[in-house]
């Protein structure tokens, strides 16, 4: 028999006493709050049949999740035995107990990993697994789990409202047509889950499948985005589509954030160039950075929030793209420049407080230097919380550490879990607020704030930033 899963009741506090005894004060005065989840990428469908399964143990916690196999890839466990499907059609391990028998022999490489935290919590809490995971309790931890989601109470509808959320917030691309969330709006069901409007497809003209997208947005629109004006409008189409059915936020992602204006000639100039195959790297910079203005615009117009994720060099790794597709595990962060180039944007939009624009990057290099500053001086920016490899206890707290200061705690938009694992959701917003108090608690042992704007903070960071950034 295993070992016992042991999560002290004062995990991820400081170990200077005072500090720990104020950070457990104020933990408890949010721990309980309701889960904002402003920002993530769980699948809507899994809530418009009441009946949905959330399938075997492997299905739910390994195949779809890139912290779990980038981690068992990094030491040289082939994705195939990890039943990844190939892109090709090539054989990969379809026996999920087996899957499941080699992601526990491997769980000791997630120690001290947020992957690890999340996991070791969800097992615990939401599954009641006691037993460290591991290769000998493997097939013991699997049968109870499977037990576990063949009863009607793991639904995911019945998740949600055991795990105490509010609102939550799923990515969906601008050519989709929500059919998931018509049917939720139908069915009487109480849960407030919204779609977030997600362009890159179509605005990016370097994005894979480029062609099909837009021809998706003409069939979906009822405008054929044959030139540049048709797209513009074919977009404010889907935007109002998407607001009629909830939505309050748009994501954007691009490698840099390089923003620039474009004559509409320009513009169609390198549409053109796009449809007939002859676009070149820097019109596809140029066009990204075009459209993110036009984006900016359209917010203001229309009051959807505005995200933008810069930094990650997509699909770094040509054979794992070659076999598995995007979203393997193979992103990896580049250092980024904000201060030149969000300039133009930020001229033009940036002193419109109608425009809120939320900045998540993946260079923490950034953060003091030049986005605390930024966000300190535009009424239009928000500062997002930590992003992907930043989203842990380590990357949280040097966050704050680094932005606060200079940007102020009300320049920040709280936490979002950015998941697609729906199990972890409660193990990420538990992290979020044990960091924050421990945080807050250490400003109060030094003087810089006293436990009454304490409590204040504390609210803030679980659950009022987050509602009132994205309009929730």
């Amino acid at each position: 028999m295993a070992s016992k899963v042991h999560l002290p009741e004062d995990r991820y506090f400081g170990p200077d006493p005072r500090q720990k005894e104020i950070a457990q004060r104020l933990y408890q005065q949010v721990a309980k709050l309701p889960l904002i989840c402003p920002h993530g990428h769980v699948d809507p469908r899994m809530f418009a049949d009441p009946n949905y399964s959330l399938g075997t143990p492997t299905d739910l916690l390994i195949i779809p999740d890139h912290y779990v196999f980038r981690m068992l890839y990094s030491q040289g466990v082939p994705m195939e035995k990890l039943g990844i499907p190939r892109r090709d059609g090539g054989k990969v391990e379809r026996d999920h107990r087996r899957v499941w028998q080699t992601f526990a022999e491997h769980f000791h490489l997630f120690r001290g990993t947020p992957t690890g935290m999340w996991l070791n919590d969800e097992l615990l809490s939401v599954f009641g697994v006691e037993e460290k995971l591991c290769g000998e309790s493997a097939q013991r931890v699997y049968d109870q789990i499977e037990a576990r989601l063949a009863s009607p109470e793991f639904r995911p509808r019945k998740l949600f409202e055991r795990f105490n959320i509010e609102v939550m917030s799923t990515t969906d691309f601008a050519t989709d047509p929500l059919v998931h969330h018509q049917a939720l709006r139908k069915s009487g069901w109480k849960g407030r889950i919204v779609p977030c409007f997600r362009p890159d497809g179509v605005v990016n003209i370097d994005a894979p499948n480029w062609h099909k997208n837009i021809d998706a947005l003409g069939k979906v629109s009822g405008i054929e985005a044959t030139s540049y004006m048709a797209l513009i409008r074919a977009l404010e189409n889907r935007r109002v589509f998407f607001k009629s059915l909830g939505a309050t936020s748009t994501d954007h992602a691009a490698m840099t954030a390089y923003t620039g204006e474009l004559s509409d000639a320009e513009a169609e100039a390198i549409f053109q160039r796009a449809t007939s195959g002859e676009a070149t790297p820097e019109d596809a910079t140029r066009f990204t950075g075009h459209m993110l203005m036009q984006m900016a615009r359209m917010s203001i117009e229309d009051g959807l929030v505005m995200q933008l994720h810069v930094g990650s060099y997509r699909n770094h790794n040509p054979i794992l793209f070659t076999r598995f597709g995007t979203d393997m595990g193979a992103d990896i962060p580049i250092a980024s420049e904000f201060t030149r180039n969000l300039r133009p944007l930020l001229v033009k939009y940036g002193n419109d407080k109608r425009l809120t624009l939320i900045l998540f990057n993946l260079d923490e290099s950034a953060y003091s230097r030049e986005l605390a500053p930024l966000a300190g001086h535009y009424p239009a920016l928000r500062l997002g919380p930590p992003w992907w490899f930043f989203d842990s206890l380590n990357g949280m707290e040097r966050a704050r550490e680094l932005m606060i200061e200079t940007a102020g705690l009300h320049n920040t938009v709280g936490f979002n879990d950015d998941t697609r694992a729906f199990p972890s959701i409660p193990a990420r917003h538990d992290l979020s607020r044990r960091v924050d108090a421990n945080w807050i608690a250490g400003l109060v042992v030094r003087g810089i704030v006293d436990m009454e704007d304490a409590e204040e903070m504390i609210q803030d960071t679980a659950y009022r930033l987050a509602k009132k950034a994205y309009k929730l």
